[in-house]
């Protein structure tokens, strides 16, 4: 008999899982997952590095992450895909072309991981975990300054 598994066992067993198919497939075109997602909010506007850490906090909350977001944003401005001036880091068309490139690759992972939902059988799953995060005090308003 196999004893239903906790909501929690599944939520990291899938949280791992998504990480380990988006830093395959980033690290083969020499990016991290947190370089790509410091490259879309970049896209977004130009962002101190506060603000960065701010908009990217739940990811580096986790233990496994090796790097700061500070040697993250130095390695993106060597490669010339983002710039820094008087402390404000902004995407370069560099870094917009690498993004929208990688852009296609991620959509192509998400995509897998879906496979095998109906559209509103994705939206319910999202809409129950943003439910929970509110219940354990998740505030969005809070989640984006």
């Amino acid at each position: 008999m196999n004893a239903q598994r906790p909501l929690g066992y599944w939520l990291k067993l899938v949280d791992s899982l998504i990480d380990e198919q988006f830093a395959a497939t980033l690290e083969e075109h020499g990016v991290t997952r947190r370089q790509w997602q410091v490259l879309n909010l970049l896209e977004q506007q130009p962002a101190t590095e506060a603000r960065l850490n701010a908009g990217l906090s739940p990811f580096f909350a986790s233990e496994d992450e090796p790097q700061s977001l500070n040697e993250h944003l130095a390695e993106l401005v060597e490669s010339g895909w983002v710039t820094v001036h008087e402390g404000e880091y902004s995407i370069t068309d560099r870094g917009h072309i690498s993004l929208l490139k990688l852009s296609e690759l991620v959509e192509k992972i998400r995509t897998q991981f879906g496979q095998d939902l109906d559209g509103s059988e994705y939206d319910a799953v999202v809409q129950t975990l943003e439910k929970i995060a509110r219940g354990l005090g998740w505030d969005p308003e809070q989640a984006q300054q």
